[in-house]
């Protein structure tokens, strides 16, 4: 979708979903309004997630769970610029998913668009750092788990990315 992302791999093998651009900048605070309106592009698309070809929905209710829920609000700092940068990502995030975990739904309000409980992936994205000069330095790697809620229509709907942790590894050098 943007040709400022791609899928790349580490010295490991592994994926990861590289940024090459801080589209939501803020020493502060983040404007999670203009978070959500990017958002709202992905609203109708669905993809596949390579390891186990499940294919994936953006719902309406993506945007709005995105930035407004809990794990969201307890974001500060580079963890929340992180979370607001990586929506440039999303796609890619969801077909280099790995680790699939399953749990049923225990929640009353989700009693409707989780019937079918929940699936959990993993997935990593790396985001720059500049240096005074505005040139890219390296880049910090972050870890993610993808909410995917099993809706009772029978598909399967990105809900939120959470737990998103800078990883202590070596950064990726430029």
């Amino acid at each position: 979708m943007d040709r400022h992302v791609k899928i790349i791999e580490d010295m490991a093998g592994k994926e990861i979903v590289l940024i090459d651009n801080i589209r939501f900048k803020g020493k502060r605070k983040i404007n999670w309004r203009e978070v959500e309106q990017f958002l709202k592009q992905y609203v109708g698309e669905s993809y596949v997630i390579a390891e186990t070809s499940e294919k994936i929905h953006i719902g309406k209710d993506f945007p709005d769970e995105y930035v407004g829920s809990q794990d969201t609000a307890s974001l500060k700092g580079t963890l929340a610029k992180a979370k607001a940068n990586a929506t440039q990502g999303v796609s890619q995030m969801i077909q280099i998913a790995t680790h699939p975990t399953f749990s049923n739904n225990y929640e009353e309000k989700h009693i409707h668009d989780a019937k079918y409980g929940w699936n959990r992936y993993d997935a990593r994205f790396a985001l720059p750092v500049y240096d005074e000069l505005g040139k890219i330095e390296r880049y910090n790697v972050f870890k993610v788990r993808m909410l995917i809620r099993c809706a009772e229509d029978g598909k399967k709907y990105l809900y939120d990315i959470v737990r998103i942790k800078k990883e202590t590894s070596t950064p990726l050098e430029q």
